[in-house]
């Protein structure tokens, strides 16, 4: 009895924390205006959810109406990147970041998807 009560207690913090996706957004607040008006977006997406299927994963920065799809980086796995237009006579802008992805839900793949929070970039 003794060994089943100390596998249960191990086995809490597991079920406790459960399944969770995180976006870490990685893009300074503030830029420098440059000349092309283009500007660097980089976040990390982390799983433990391994019901989502790794090749099906599509981030995309959202400003307004308008969806820039990311790329996924060389170097780091879980790490994406795109460049944002801001035009000139902005030197604010709202953003955030959705993720779609397909998740096997029994014998199907369902599409999913994950938002942030928002985010602002500022240009001086």
């Amino acid at each position: 009895m003794r060994i089943w009560k100390a596998i249960l207690f191990c086995l809490l913090p597991l079920a406790i924390a459960g399944c969770s996706t995180t976006i870490t957004n990685l893009t300074p607040r503030n830029f420098s205006r440059n000349a092309e008006n283009m500007y660097p977006v980089e976040v990390v997406f982390e799983s433990n959810v391994r019901a989502i299927h790794d090749d099906t994963i599509k981030p995309y920065v959202q400003i307004g109406d308008d969806n820039y799809l990311m790329r996924r980086t060389r170097v780091v796995r879980d790490r994406w990147e795109t460049l944002v237009p801001i035009p000139a006579d902005k030197s604010v802008v709202n953003y955030r970041i959705k993720i779609d992805y397909l998740e096997r839900q029994g014998l199907e793949l369902l599409p999913s998807s994950s938002l942030s929070a928002p985010y602002q970039i500022v240009v001086k």
